[in-house]
């Protein structure tokens, strides 16, 4: 399987990545269903950290769930090119058709706890995103749209606002943190 090969060549930014990427593999090659979301404990989801061309802004959306801003993405769904799940969820999300990878390859991975919610009137039992983050860029100047389903909000910040502008510690800390100081790094071409 092809995403299988690319997390087995991704290098680890951090050592949250190391032992992330072990287990994703690992979930991977025991599971069928890891794409879909009828595995109920984890699957697999995509997430795009969106730069403008000049990499000193990001796009973010206020996701209603999480009464958070956040990074876009989604589950596979089934889909097993995950890069083309992420780009179609920054499409969705945003309003945005131009969109583009800065590169096919893996840009980083997490894995994500997800508490139980309800979720158009069912419920939903906690479990893990194993999550696959792509780079993508987009033109700031496009209009934006929101997706009233999952957002009320979607804007573009400067890497350091986008940070602050998240209302989950974890998240500041451990994913948006590590995409900026990636992205700063210029180490995704």
């Amino acid at each position: 399987m092809k995403l299988i090969e690319q997390i087995e060549a991704y290098q680890p930014f951090n050592t949250q990545e190391a032992h992330d990427k072990a287990e994703i593999l690992d979930q991977l090659r025991a599971y069928d269903n890891i794409f879909t979301r009828g595995n109920r404990i984890a699957h697999m989801t995509a997430s795009a950290w969106v730069t403008n061309k000049g990499r000193d802004k990001v796009l973010m959306i206020h996701h209603n769930l999480y009464d958070s801003w956040a990074w876009l993405g989604g589950h596979a769904d089934g889909c097993k090119d995950l890069l083309e799940v992420a780009i179609k969820e920054v499409q969705e999300e945003s309003g945005l058709e131009d969109v583009h990878a800065i590169s096919e390859e893996i840009f980083s991975l997490e894995i994500l706890t997800v508490d139980g919610h309800v979720r158009r009137g069912e419920y939903v039992p906690s479990h893990l995103h194993l999550n696959v983050t792509y780079l993508i860029e987009a033109d700031d100047s496009h209009s934006l749209t929101v997706k009233p389903d999952e957002n009320s909000g979607v804007t573009w910040f400067s890497l350091d606002q986008a940070v602050e502008a998240s209302s989950e510690p974890w998240f500041r800390k451990h994913v948006y943190g590590k995409l900026n100081d990636k992205l700063r790094s210029g180490d995704y071409e």
